[in-house]
C-alpha cells in the first residue's frame, strides 16, 4: 500500500467516525429513540437523562460521563464481567501506551536515519515505501542499532508482565467483593451433581440422589432436583407460548380495528407455510383451540417428564453456602466417572440438555470438537490466504484484465487500495462465530459463561493462525511464488522481508475497525433503523415492542477474541514497525470509552460469571506476547544479528511468568473458595424453596413468577401483557398449566 492510499484510509474513516459522532449526538436526545440509546436503564427503573448530559447539545458529552464514572457503577449496571472486560481493556491500552512512549520515537528514529546502501530510491520492483523507510527493515545487517530493538522487546515484555500481575490481583479483588456480597444468591446453595450411577435397590434417581447427599450432610442438606429428558415438554411448551402470543397480537388488532368499524373486524390468517398456504381462518378463535388443545398435552408431558425421563444428573440445594462450596471442592466417589460434583452455574445460563452427558462421553466429545476446530482453523487458512492475495491491486488487474480501465483511474484506485482487503477480511470472519460457540456446546459444557469462553478462546486461536499468519504467508508466497520456485531456500527470507510490508495493512485494518467499528457501535445506527421499521409495521403488543429494542450483551465470544486480534498484531509488529502501537492504543483507549457508555446505558448482560473470563483472557495476552518474542528471535535471525540468543531469554520468562501466575491465582476463578462465602453474613436468610424453584426449567415451571432467575426474564413481563388482555381472552387460556407439587 503506497502513502496516498494509506493516508486515504485513515481519514475517511476518521470522516466516518465524526459524522457517526455527531448521528449519536443528535438521534440520542430524541425521546422516541430513548429505547435504544437507554435500554439498561429503562429496563432497571430509571429515567434515561436523569443526571446525565446527554441532553446537551454537545457531541462529547457522553465522553465526560463514561470518564465521571466509577468501577462501582459498571458493576451495578452490568455486572462484574462487565467491570473484568475494562480492566482487560486498560490493562492493554496501559501496555501499548507505555510501550508506544519509548518505542515510537526511539525506533522510528533510528530506522529513518540510517543510511542503508541496498535501498537506492523509491522506485522499481524491489523499492521501499515511505512508511517502510520507519520500520526495522530500513537497518542494515547486522546493524549496531539493532541493539534498540533487542533493548525495546525487553521493556514491551517487562511492561506486560508487570501490567497483568497487577490486573490479575485487582479481577481477584472484584471477584471477592461479589461473592461475599450479603445478598444471596440461588447458585450459591446449590451444586450441579454428574455421573450419578444408576441404583440397584430399585430407588428413584431422586430417592438415590437424596439418600445420598443426606447421609454425607445431614444437617445442610435441603432437597435435590434430578435432571430430566425435557425435549418433548419443550417443545409443547413453545407451542403453547407462541400460541399466546400470537392470540394477544390478535385481540389487538380486533381491538384496533374496532376504532374503524365499531363491530370490529375479525383477524384471519393462513394456517399453512408461513401463513401464505393453507386454510384461512379467524385467528382469536383458532388460537383459543390450539391453546385448549395444547394445555392438557403440556399438563400430560409434565407429569410424564417428571416421573419417567430422570436423568443421571441433579441440582442439590443446601441450606449452607459454605456447605454448598466445599461440596463443589470436594470429592465424593473413588471413582472419576462417578458422583461429580462441581459449582452450580447460574439459574438462568444452565445448558439443560448437556447436564446428563456422562464423563466418558464428555471426554469423547471435547476430543472430537477439538478435531474439527482443528480441521476449521485449516482449512479456513486456505480461503482467507487467497482473499488477502487476491483483494490486493496489482493481483486483481493480473487476474481480472478487464477491470484495468477501472483500477487505472486515481480515484478509485485509491479507495480500493485502502478498504478492499480489509473489509473482505472483515466480512469473512463474521461467518465463523456463531459456529464455533456451536461446537462449543456439542462438548457438553454446562453454562452459557463457560460455552461462551471456550467459543471465545477457539476463535482468538482461529483469528491468530488464519488472519495473521494467514494474511502475511498468503500475500508473500502469492507476490513471490516464481522466486520461491526458482530458490525454495528464499522462503523464510522472503516472510521475514514481507512483515514489515504488511505492517501498513494491519494499520488500516486497526484503523477501521476502531473508527468506522466503534462509530457504529456508539451510534447504533442499525438497531435503531431496525426498531423503528418493527414498531411501525410489525408491532401489536407490548410485548412485540420490547422485542424489537431489547439490546443484548456484549457478545463476549467474539469481542474478546477480536480485540486479542488487534493485541496480537500490534505486539507483533511493536518493534519492527513501531508506528502501529500509537493505533493500537487509540483502539483500546477509544475502545474503553465507547463501550463505558455502552455498558452504563445500553447493554444487558445475559449471565454473571464472576470475572471466571480472565484467566482466559490473561493466558491469550501472554500467547500474544509469546508470539510476539517467538517472531523477533526469528527477525533478528534474518538480519543476522550474532547477538540475537539474548532475545530467547523472554520465551521461558513469559512461559514461567504464565505459571507462576496459574498457581497464584486460578484456583480461586475454578472454585468459590470457603474464607469468601463465609467471610460475611447474609442480609437476609434466604427462603430455600424460592432457591429451588429458580432452578426448574421453564418448560416445567408451572408457577408464575417463579422463574425468572432460571431463563425466563420474560415470564413477568408475560404476566402483565396478560392482565392487560385478561378481558379479552379466557381465563383458562393464560394458566401456564398445573401446580408443580400436583404434578409430582
Amino acid at each position: 500500500m503506497d502513502l496516498s492510499s494509506f493516508i486515504t484510509s485513515l481519514l475517511t474513516s476518521f470522516l466516518i467516525f465524526v459524522i457517526l459522532m455527531v448521528l449519536f449526538a443528535l438521534l440520542s436526545t430524541k425521546p422516541g429513540n430513548a429505547v435504544v440509546y437507554y435500554p439498561n436503564r429503562i429496563l432497571k427503573g430509571l429515567d434515561p437523562w436523569e443526571g446525565s448530559r446527554s441532553r446537551t447539545r454537545n457531541p462529547f458529552a457522553w465522553i465526560r460521563e463514561a470518564f465521571s464514572s466509577s468501577e462501582q457503577d459498571v458493576v451495578n449496571m452490568s455486572g462484574v464481567d462487565s467491570a473484568v472486560y475494562f480492566v482487560f481493556l486498560s490493562t492493554v491500552f496501559g501496555i501499548l501506551l507505555l510501550s508506544g512512549i519509548i518505542l515510537v520515537p526511539v525506533l522510528v528514529s533510528l530506522a529513518y536515519t540510517e543510511k542503508n546502501p541496498k535501498i537506492v530510491d523509491s522506485t522499481g520492483k524491489n523499492a521501499f515505501d515511505d512508511l517502510d523507510k520507519l520500520s526495522m527493515a530500513h537497518l542494515k545487517e547486522k546493524s549496531p542499532r539493532l541493539w534498540a530493538s533487542v533493548v525495546a522487546c525487553y521493556w514491551v515484555s517487562l511492561v506486560t508482565y508487570v501490567l497483568l500481575w497487577k490486573a490479575y490481583k485487582h479481577v481477584s479483588d472484584l471477584r471477592a467483593a461479589a461473592l461475599m456480597s450479603p445478598v444471596a444468591k440461588p447458585e450459591q446453595f446449590a451444586v450441579l451433581v454428574r455421573d450419578v450411577p444408576s441404583s440397584s435397590e430399585g430407588y428413584s434417581r431422586k430417592e438415590q440422589v437424596d439418600s445420598y447427599f443426606r447421609t454425607i450432610y445431614p444437617e445442610t442438606f435441603y432437597k435435590s432436583m434430578v435432571v430430566t429428558e425435557n425435549k418433548e415438554v419443550n417443545k409443547i411448551y413453545d407451542e403453547l407460548e407462541e400460541c399466546k402470543k400470537k392470540l394477544r397480537r390478535a385481540v389487538i388488532i380486533y381491538e384496533d380495528s374496532k376504532k374503524v368499524n365499531p363491530e370490529g373486524v375479525q383477524p384471519t390468517h393462513k394456517t399453512g407455510f408461513l401463513g401464505i398456504l393453507g386454510k384461512k381462518v379467524e385467528s382469536i378463535k383458532y388460537y383459543n383451540e390450539k391453546i385448549d388443545e395444547l394445555t392438557p398435552k403440556l399438563e400430560a408431558a409434565q407429569k410424564s417428564t417428571l416421573a419417567d425421563k430422570q436423568q443421571g444428573a441433579a441440582m442439590v440445594f443446601f441450606t449452607s453456602r459454605v456447605t454448598a462450596a466445599a461440596a463443589a471442592q470436594s470429592a465424593h466417589s473413588r471413582m472419576i466417572d462417578t458422583w461429580t460434583v462441581v459449582d452450580a452455574p447460574e439459574p438462568r445460563q444452565v445448558l439443560w440438555t448437556n447436564l446428563s452427558k456422562t464423563h466418558y462421553e464428555r471426554d469423547v466429545r471435547q476430543y472430537v470438537v477439538y478435531f474439527v476446530v482443528f480441521l476449521t482453523i485449516l482449512f479456513y487458512m486456505i480461503p482467507i490466504g487467497l482473499i488477502s492475495a487476491f483483494t490486493t491491486l496489482p493481483n486483481l488487474r493480473k487476474l481480472l484484465p478487464f477491470l484495468k480501465p477501472i483500477l487505472d483511474q486515481t480515484s478509485i484506485r485509491t479507495v480500493l487500495g485502502a478498504y478492499l482487503p480489509q473489509i473482505a477480511l472483515i466480512v469473512f470472519l463474521a461467518l465463523l462465530p456463531a459456529f464455533l460457540l456451536f461446537l462449543s456446546k456439542a462438548e457438553g459444557i454446562t453454562s452459557e459463561s463457560h460455552a461462551q469462553r471456550a467459543a471465545s478462546g477457539k476463535y482468538f486461536y482461529f483469528s491468530v493462525f488464519n488472519v495473521f499468519i494467514g494474511v502475511t504467508i498468503g500475500g508473500t508466497l502469492f507476490d513471490s511464488l516464481k522466486e520461491i520456485e526458482r530458490d525454495p531456500n528464499s522462503i523464510v527470507g522472503k516472510l521475514a522481508t514481507s512483515l514489515p510490508g504488511n505492517a501498513t495493512f494491519f494499520v488500516t485494518f486497526v484503523a477501521l475497525k476502531f473508527f468506522v467499528g466503534y462509530g457504529l457501535e456508539l451510534s447504533r445506527i442499525v438497531p435503531l433503523i431496525i426498531f423503528h421499521i418493527k414498531r411501525k409495521y410489525l408491532c401489536k403488543t407490548e410485548e412485540d415492542l420490547k422485542e424489537a429494542w431489547y439490546p443484548g450483551d456484549l457478545g463476549y465470544a467474539t469481542k474478546i477474541p477480536n480485540d486479542m486480534l488487534i493485541l496480537t498484531i500490534t505486539l507483533c509488529y511493536s518493534v519492527i514497525a513501531p508506528l502501529i502501537l500509537p493505533f493500537g492504543a487509540i483502539y483500546f483507549g477509544l475502545g474503553w470509552l465507547v463501550f463505558r457508555n455502552q455498558v452504563l446505558k445500553v447493554v444487558v448482560p445475559r449471565y454473571e460469571s464472576y470475572g471466571r473470563m480472565w484467566p482466559h483472557i490473561h493466558v491469550r495476552i501472554l500467547a500474544s506476547l509469546l508470539l510476539f518474542q517467538v517472531t523477533m528471535v526469528g527477525y533478528f535471525g534474518v538480519k543476522k544479528f550474532i547477538y540475537a540468543p539474548v532475545i530467547i531469554v523472554l520465551p521461558i520468562t513469559t512461559l514461567i511468568f504464565a505459571i507462576i501466575c496459574k498457581k497464584k491465582f486460578y484456583r480461586f476463578f475454578k472454585t468459590t473458595t470457603l474464607e469468601v462465602v463465609a467471610s460475611q453474613e447474609l442480609k437476609d436468610r434466604p427462603d430455600m424453596e424460592t432457591v429451588y424453584k429458580s432452578f426448574i426449567p421453564p418448560s416445567l415451571n408451572t408457577e408464575k413468577g417463579t422463574g425468572e432467575s432460571a431463563g425466563v426474564d420474560a415470564s413477568k413481563d408475560r404476566q402483565n401483557m396478560e392482565t392487560a388482555y385478561k378481558s379479552a381472552i379466557p381465563s383458562s387460556h393464560i394458566a401456564e398449566g398445573p401446580r408443580l407439587d400436583q404434578v409430582v
